[in-house]
C-alpha cells in the first residue's frame, strides 16, 4: 500500500490549524494580516504553530488551557511556521532579539514584544508548565477580563 505523503501532511496541517482556531486564536496567513493584528493597541498573544510533536502535545493544548484565567491578552492570533511562510516571517520581525523558534509564544503590548516563550521552554516540558508560563505573563502584562 502506497501512502500519499502530501495528503497525510495536509491532514496533520489541517488538524493543527483547527485545534488552535477552535481554541479562539485568529489565523494570520499574510504579512498584511500580521501587520494589522500586531500593531493594535493592547496585548496580543501570538502562537507560532507547527506540525512537530511538541506543538500538538504541549503548545496547542497549553495555548487553549492558559485562557482559563482571570487575566488574558486582548487578542489571540496564530501564524503557522513552515506553512504560511511570509506571514510567519513578518510576525518574527516583531520578536526583536529572539531567533526563529516554533512552536513558540510571543506576547506583545502595543506592538512591542514584552515576553517570549521559545521552543526550548516548551519541548520536553509538561503542558501545565507552559500554561503556567503563559499565565504568569498574562498576570504581568494583561488586564482582567
Amino acid at each position: 500500500m502506497e501512502i500519499d505523503f502530501n495528503l497525510f501532511m495536509n491532514d496533520i496541517v489541517q488538524t493543527a490549524r483547527r485545534e488552535i482556531t477552535e481554541a479562539g486564536y485568529q489565523e494570520l496567513t499574510t504579512p498584511e494580516e500580521v501587520d494589522e493584528a500586531l500593531n493594535r493597541k493592547g496585548t496580543t498573544l501570538v502562537m507560532v504553530n507547527s506540525v512537530c510533536g511538541c506543538a500538538g502535545g504541549i503548545a496547542r493544548p497549553a495555548a487553549a488551557h492558559a485562557l482559563h484565567y482571570d487575566k488574558r491578552p486582548d487578542y489571540l492570533v496564530t501564524v503557522f511556521a513552515g506553512q504560511d511562510k511570509a506571514a510567519t516571517e513578518k510576525a518574527r520581525a516583531y520578536f526583536e532579539g529572539y531567533p526563529p523558534s516554533s512552536p513558540s509564544f510571543a506576547l506583545l503590548k502595543d506592538g512591542k514584544i514584552v515576553k517570549m516563550i521559545e521552543r526550548h521552554e516548551i519541548e520536553g516540558h509538561e503542558p501545565m508548565a507552559v500554561v503556567n508560563k503563559l499565565q504568569d505573563s498574562f498576570e504581568e502584562y494583561c488586564e482582567e477580563v
